[in-house]
């Protein structure tokens, strides 16, 4: 009974990893759509390992649910400073090294701090990543990966 769950839980994963880097593998994407299909993807995984039996199938929607509100929250406030921050960030930051900056405008105040850097295919480095944003006097954390693009740019892809 364990070991099929356990499949029947890695099949999901998977499904659940391929959908989203297909669609945020789209070039027509905003921001907080990213935003929200990277925090439900992290919030699902998390809601997954809380409780038992049917508790844990609730634990995992309610986890894509308040996971996608905070991807969201995080992706609708980030403008281009935001952007050309987090890029300093993943091309300049040590793995665990953190940068702060406060946007002027918005007045969010955000976190980035690299985890783990990897070549993907086509030799193109990627790191995963930690951002918290502090939003109208709410800390919200998302988890995602950026890869440097030709133009040594960083996109973020989940």
């Amino acid at each position: 009974m364990q070991s099929k769950l356990i499949v029947k839980k890695s099949i999901l994963g998977l499904l659940m990893l391929g959908t989203v880097t297909q669609i945020t593998g789209c070039e027509n994407m905003t921001k907080q759509d990213i935003g929200t299909l990277s925090g439900a993807a992290v919030g699902g995984v998390v809601g997954s390992t809380i409780g038992q039996g049917r508790g844990k199938i609730l634990a995992s929607y309610v986890g894509i649910a308040a996971g996608g509100m905070i991807g969201n929250a995080i992706g609708k406030h980030m403008d281009d400073l935001d952007k050309l921050k987090a890029q300093a960030a993943f091309e300049n930051n040590k793995t665990n090294q953190s940068s702060q900056w406060k946007n002027p405008d918005s007045g969010v105040e955000y976190t980035v701090t690299p985890k783990k850097t990897y070549q993907a295919s086509g030799q193109r480095y990627c790191r995963e990543y930690v951002m918290t944003a502090m939003i109208a006097g709410k800390e919200q954390q998302t988890y995602g990966t950026a890869c440097r693009q030709p133009d040594g740019t960083w996109k973020i892809k989940s």
